[in-house]
């Protein structure tokens, strides 16, 4: 079968390898310094390689962007067109460079964190000062919901990472060790038992629960649901809340009792007159972060999670 001629004059591309920044680096180089051996010196490379990298991108591009000369290089007309783009290109790439410096060197960038909704009262404040006295540069985004919806911020990418109280839906999540436990207390004007309050007992006072939008999706909640069940009964709050500080303020007035973690019933400012008694068995509310599966947290949000973690330890 004969061979067809082709009339295109340009040269075969079909294996020309692509424009690198190195070839925009060597040419700009080129056109600054007038000759090859004059980059080459300036650039501390041989001549034969930055001459081998020009003659690649004019392979590349179809067309020459020098004519050379004994005395010096003359850019092209395809040369003159081509040098300012070179030009901005390499600029671009050097800021977007320099923007991931920042971030990696904590001196730009955002830090972005949901955390659960009651930590405003326990870390949060504290998290954020000590935080920008480390990262001064660093801006900070702090995200308080129910650990429910921060797990579902985290798994939608609206969120890099997540403070939760388990248990959480962690599908398409990576949940991280638990990083802070916190007791969880009946909470009443009545009297103290003589020892620790079991689930009938319990099941026999009016209580007031909070976070009432999220009702047995809270993790709390769960919990105390999971424990009721097994004990053959159901769990039914006579009032429900959205707030843990309404919740304590009704149970300071003697209008239900409440259960909540000691620590922030303490961050809440329980009254003097309300007695807390531990839960038999012990029950515990379990926090730890949660991240994208085979995500790769900003150093940013690294560092405030890390600070968080300090931070937990401390409430121990």
């Amino acid at each position: 079968m004969p061979h067809r001629l082709s009339l295109d004059p340009r040269p075969a591309l079909a294996h020309a390898s692509p424009v690198t920044l190195q070839q925009l680096e060597y040419f700009l180089a080129s056109v600054r310094h007038g000759s090859f051996s004059a980059a080459a010196q300036a650039l501390w490379i041989a001549q034969p390689s930055l001459s081998e990298q020009i003659k690649r991108l004019e392979t590349e591009l179809g067309v020459p962007l020098f004519i050379r000369t004994n005395r010096r290089l003359v850019l092209t007309e395809a040369g003159r067109l081509f040098a300012p783009r070179a030009e901005q290109a390499l600029a671009a790439t050097r800021a977007a460079a320099e923007s991931v410096r920042q971030v990696r060197e904590l001196v730009g960038g955002t830090a972005v964190l949901g955390t659960f909704s009651s930590a405003r009262h326990l870390v949060v404040t504290d998290l954020i000062e000590q935080f920008r006295v480390r990262h001064p540069q660093i801006r900070v985004r702090i995200v308080g919901l129910n650990s429910s919806e921060v797990a579902d911020e985290v798994r939608s990418g609206e969120l890099e990472a997540g403070l939760v109280a388990l248990p959480v839906d962690d599908r398409g999540l990576t949940v991280g060790p638990v990083v802070w436990s916190a007791a969880v207390v009946h909470l009443s004007v009545a009297p103290p038992t003589a020892g620790p309050i079991d689930v009938r007992t319990l099941a026999a006072r009016p209580l007031i629960l909070p976070e009432a939008r999220w009702g047995a999706a809270d993790p709390t909640r769960r919990q105390l649901v999971d424990r009721f069940q097994r004990a053959g009964l159901t769990l039914a709050p006579e009032i429900e809340v959205e707030s843990p500080q309404s919740a304590l303020e009704l149970a300071a007035r003697g209008v239900a009792d409440t259960v909540l973690t000691l620590p922030l019933a303490r961050a809440l400012g329980a009254v003097p007159g309300l007695h807390a008694t531990p839960l038999d068995p012990p029950l515990a509310e379990n926090f730890a972060f949660v991240t994208r599966r085979d995500a790769v947290l900003s150093p940013a949000t690294l560092a405030l999670t890390r600070l968080a973690t300090e931070l937990l330890a401390a409430l121990r």
